[in-house]
């Protein structure tokens, strides 16, 4: 006799993450402000039309700028930008970097 799955079980298997594809967009930036939107795009897992997008959005909102160097962009992101969630709109998204990127001097930290 098969068991039929329960609605929490359905929704346990299903794949899902935490953060955005705007917030992995913007930490793969802040982890390498040069890297080119096909590097982005796949370091995301999405398409390199997705990332354009996504840094069009993330320019618009104030959260990054772009800058032509040569014939390659830099990125520069806002630490000081809010979320847009009322429910986080009082932090900034510094603090969302300061947890997924190293400290600059590269030391790293003990996962317990």
């Amino acid at each position: 006799m098969a068991t039929m799955a329960t609605t929490g079980e359905r929704e346990s298997a299903r794949n899902w993450t935490f953060l955005t594809n705007h917030a992995h967009v913007l930490l793969a930036i802040a982890r390498n402000p040069t890297a080119r939107l096909r590097e982005v795009a796949v370091e995301v897992g999405v398409t390199e039309r997705a990332a354009q997008a996504i840094v069009a959005d993330l320019e618009a909102g104030g959260y990054l700028r772009r800058t032509r160097v040569g014939r390659r962009n830099e990125y520069t992101i806002n630490p000081a930008g809010r979320f847009r969630h009322p429910a986080e709109a009082d932090r900034q998204v510094g603090d969302l970097l300061a947890l997924f990127t190293e400290p600059v001097t590269g030391a790293t930290t003990e996962h317990r």
